[in-house]
């Protein structure tokens, strides 16, 4: 239970930082960029995964 206490303390640090960031013009860049290349990365797992899922589907394309 203390260990959740503590992940849960950070959790909410990190949303609170991450507000405070979002105000400042610098922050608020950083925090565009980063959210670009979360986005960027996650069409590439989305693809790759769709990629693979169409192969197992139909083996017969490959």
């Amino acid at each position: 239970m203390k260990t959740f206490l503590w992940f849960l303390i950070g959790v909410i640090g990190g949303f609170v930082a991450a507000h405070f960031m979002n105000k400042d013009p610098r922050g608020h860049d950083l925090l565009a960029d980063v959210d670009a290349r979360i986005t960027e990365f996650t069409g590439i797992l989305s693809d790759a995964y769709r990629d693979q899922e169409a192969r197992l589907v139909d083996p017969s394309d490959a």
